[in-house]
């Protein structure tokens, strides 16, 4: 290879490295500029949706998806197609963003069911002739932005579905198209060219003259050196673009025109007409401009001035093109421009929508020094141009004007509303007005602005800092506004009281709202939409009166209970979206749920999946359709039935315990023995009182009676060292209770012997004296406890409540009473022997009389009360044949009385 032929080559690359660079950079800013025109971008620029770049499962360098019909191998490095990993069913195959430097035979041979080929971003020199011929189906061919030397039309016959092909950005050095292209009549979109195509023929285009193309793009060089007149006059399409800068050769965009004379275009886009240098000269250059029938026409970067700009602009008052966009323009002022004070040269522009978009210099707003030129425009908008003020005559100039945009600007209160200004009767068509993304933070203010808008009913305010409570007070609107966006503003719940009363669409979602101010919403009764979308509001108000709202949007904020009563005041209330909020799954959430879900009249837009439980934790994350809590749980009614069925059941059962372990028994004996603990503490303390006053006290029956009076007694208190034994016949103290007398007297007692019959345990007044003596006993043993059986008696057929008798009977040696008077004298020798000594060191103070034997004279003394209660009525019994006489029913009266005070 010679020296000349590799400088060549080193120069070709070189070139292709720069192109590409520039052409990503216009890509990137290309896909901002919205969709009008995208076809045309799309063919210029061939943009790719990113794909998720993951790896295939079985270890091949691409991702097989869609059951085996597509693969993804984007930006993979590979500098080869991975043939062998593709299975034979692909019809989609996206290669693009490699290192790819070669299409080859065997590569797509088997792909014969293949549509959509993407090799585009890659460093493509070749394509074999047959790399196609198995690819009758494909459809869809992008080699853009590759190294291609030559169009590819033998590798392209084959494919005569072919409907779109973007190989545009190659470094083709010229445009000419083979013969073969004319048999693609199913072709609808074509892009061509790069940047080493000097200029155009007119034999270039030749066989694409019988196809009806949707749009058709064509790239030259930065620096064109020829244009043949008519190169383009066969192109039928619908959208036309253009990437070539006429700087050189300015008087070529005439002919370009005239080529495109009386056709009929939706969007024409001219990209980068002047690259480099600004137009200076005088001549004309959008001749036959006003012969285009086109709905749109796209000025996209490239250098403007005033001068040139009037051009287009003059021509554009005669054509039937109603919409212009000037986006990414570097405007100048024409260094010789001189305001002779008289009228704009631009005065007739009727446009259906004009589109400011990133233009380096707001002054182009003030084109020729006025604002005339904005005076028939329906549409405007003007955005990323980066105003900050609007002059008093930019408002009166815009009285067509019926949709305004100034989105995406610095303006400030203070900028756009000028107190000076007189704002009557200013825009009397406007009816939509968008401020969104600027610098605005006054409520007041754009009241006080639009408030002369008569036709106003739209405002899009979003993304601001409005919302303060200072900056909204006192706010009068145009009462033609029925639809506010707000959203993204920092508002506080008082601004609401600052909105229009009269919308029927209010968005504030993102606006960090944490409460409402449900007064405002009572007086904006005809609000049928409001959207209330990521906030932060905690609650939702009960009273919250709303009577016309028909769409409620509040997903995304943080309250976690809502019920049936929380939108009762909303009866038009159709769709509600309240998902991705932190809920308490309670059985109002569920019964919330089911009865919307039942009645139909509220539709849940956002159910299932945006309702998850937060709290309790161990329902996080689940879904709220799968939450379904326990019937007795949600149903008041049945928790009453069951808590009342379970406290009958609880007091039944304690009832009947209490019944057979005979408790109540137990407690009221318990509480007289408090008491009468209590009230001999306070004897004591008066120092009253003494312990062992007795050997023994005897607890009997009435009906043992005479056994203990004619048998006992005279056995152990008729000898010389006699015991002294307490009877309740004789030593309780008279006036006092009978429940103290028992206790005093057992207290007072060394030891108690029980005379045990059938009769005790049919006695009331023995089961206390058993039962004080059981707790005298608590903690120590039972060794001062003496049980004389005076008749046979079955342990195990006593009643459950002398359980505790049970016990001793079977575990403790008791006396029992024999019936043949010859054992009876050793009975008294062991009762005697269990008494112990006879020998007392103190005598009770408060015994109720002297007593000068045991079976002398007893003062027996009753306190007869009323209903046969004891009194204080006192009596002297004689003994006769030393057996003393009692009144059996004055005895069991005594132990029988209910206790009461005196």
């Amino acid at each position: 290879m010679n020296l000349t032929a590799r400088l060549k080559k080193i120069y070709l690359r070189v070139i292709h490295v720069i192109v590409n660079q520039k052409i990503s950079r216009a890509f990137c800013c290309g896909r901002r500029s919205g969709t009008d025109g995208a076809l045309l971008l799309g063919a210029l620029a061939s943009p790719t949706p990113s794909s998720p770049r993951t790896t295939n499962t079985d270890g091949g360098p691409c991702r097989i998806h869609n059951f085996g019909r597509a693969a993804d191998c984007l930006g993979r490095q590979l500098d080869s197609v991975p043939w062998r990993q593709f299975p034979s069913t692909l019809e989609d195959v996206d290669l693009s963003y490699n290192k790819l430097q070669a299409v080859h035979a065997d590569d797509f041979l088997r792909l014969t069911q293949l549509r959509i080929l993407k090799l585009q971003y890659n460093n493509i020199s070749h394509i074999d002739n047959d790399a196609f011929k198995n690819n009758a189906l494909l459809e869809h061919l992008d080699i853009f932005n590759n190294s291609l030397q030559e169009i590819p039309a033998t590798a392209l016959t084959p494919l005569l579905n072919l409907k779109e092909l973007y190989m545009s950005n190659n470094l083709y050095k010229h445009a000419t198209l083979a013969e073969s292209f004319s048999k693609f009549v199913k072709l609808q979109v074509l892009s061509m060219g790069g940047p080493l195509v000097m200029g155009l023929n007119k034999s270039d285009f030749q066989p694409l003259k019988n196809i009806r193309l949707q749009g058709f793009a064509i790239k030259c060089s930065a620096n064109l050196s020829y244009y043949e007149p008519g190169s383009l006059e066969v192109i039928q399409t619908k959208q036309m673009g253009f990437d070539m800068a006429v700087d050189q050769r300015p008087n070529a965009l005439p002919h370009m025109l005239r080529d495109l004379a009386n056709k009929t275009f939706s969007v024409i886009q001219f990209r980068n007409l002047f690259e480099f240098m600004h137009y200076l000269e005088e001549e004309d250059i959008f001749q036959g401009l006003q012969d285009i029938t086109a709905q749109q026409l796209i000025f996209h970067r490239g250098k403007f001035n005033e001068n040139l700009l009037r051009m287009a602009l003059i021509k554009l008052q005669v054509t039937p093109i109603k919409r212009l966009r000037l986006q990414y323009i570097d405007f100048a002022r024409s260094p010789t421009f001189v305001d002779s004070g008289a009228g704009s040269s631009i005065t007739d522009l009727a446009l259906d929508k004009l589109d400011l978009w990133y233009i380096s210099n707001p002054d182009v707003l003030r084109f020729d020094w006025r604002f005339t030129w904005f005076n028939k425009i329906k549409e405007l908008s003007i955005q990323h141009v980066y105003f900050n003020f609007v002059p008093c005559d930019a408002w009166v100039e815009m009285e067509g004007v019926e949709f305004l945009d100034v989105s995406n600007n610095r303006l400030e209160n203070e900028f756009i509303f000028n107190q000076r200004c007189d704002y009557k009767g200013a825009v009397p068509n406007l009816h939509t007005f968008k401020m969104s993304t600027n610098d605005l933070t006054s409520l007041n203010v754009l009241s006080s602005l639009t408030r002369e808008f008569q036709q106003l009913q739209v405002l899009d305010l979003s993304n601001n800092k409005l919302g303060s409570a200072d900056s909204s007070r006192d706010c009068v609107w145009q009462k033609n506004i029925t639809r506010l966006i707000a959203h993204h503003n920092p508002f506080v719940s008082e601004a609401l009281q600052c909105l229009p009363t009269t919308l029927h669409y209010l968005d504030l979602s993102y606006c960090e709202l944490d409460q409402l101010d449900i007064t405002y919403f009572e007086k904006a009764t005809d609000l049928k939409e409001l959207l209330l979308s990521g906030n932060k509001i905690k609650f939702i108000p009960s009273m919250w009166e709303s009577p016309s709202l028909q769409l409620l949007a509040l997903d995304g904020n943080s309250f976690g209970l809502i019920s049936r009563a929380s939108f009762q005041d909303m009866p038009q209330l159709s769709h509600l979206r309240a998902g991705n909020n932190p809920y308490h799954c309670t059985c109002e959430l569920h019964a919330f749920v089911q009865d919307t879900m039942s009645n139909g009249k509220v539709n849940l837009t956002d159910w299932p999946w945006n309702y998850r439980c937060y709290h309790p934790e161990a329902l996080r994350n689940t879904v709220i359709s799968k939450f379904i809590p326990g019937r007795v749980a949600c149903d008041i009614r049945l928790v009453i039935v069951i808590c009342v069925a379970t406290t009958a059941a609880v007091i039944l059962i304690l009832m009947l315990i209490c019944y057979i372990f005979d408790l109540p028994w137990y407690t009221k004996a318990t509480y007289q023995i408090i008491r009468a603990k209590y009230r001999a503490h306070k004897e004591k303390a008066a120092g009253e009182g003494g312990t062992f006053a007795y050997h023994a006290f005897i607890s009997y029956s009435h009906s043992d009676a005479d056994w203990v009076r004619n048998q006992l007694l005279p056995c152990l208190e008729s000898n010389g060292n006699s015991y002294r034994l307490c009877i309740h016949e004789r030593d309780f103290m008279p006036g006092r209770w009978i429940i103290d007398n028992i206790i005093d007297n057992i207290e007072s007692s060394r030891k108690v012997i029980f005379v045990l019959s059938q009769h005790f345990v049919n006695s009331e007044w023995c089961n206390y004296e058993l039962y004080f003596t059981q707790q005298r006993a608590v903690g120590k043993t039972f060794g001062d406890v003496i049980l004389v059986v005076k008749e046979p008696m079955d342990p195990s057929s006593l009643p459950s409540k002398y359980c505790k008798l049970k016990k001793m009977l079977s575990t403790k040696t008791y006396l029992e009473w024999p019936q043949q008077v010859s054992q009876q004298a050793f009975f008294w020798a062991q009762l005697r022997g269990v008494l112990g000594n006879p020998t007392m060191t103190r005598k009770r103070t408060h015994s109720a009389k002297s007593r000068t034997s045991s079976v002398g004279n007893v003062s027996v003394i009753f306190t007869p009360m009323e209903d046969g209660n004891p009194g204080v009525a006192k009596s002297n019994a004689e003994p006769k044949n030393d057996i003393i006489k009692w009144s059996n029913n004055e005895l069991s009266n005594q132990r029988h009385i209910p206790v009461v005070a005196i």
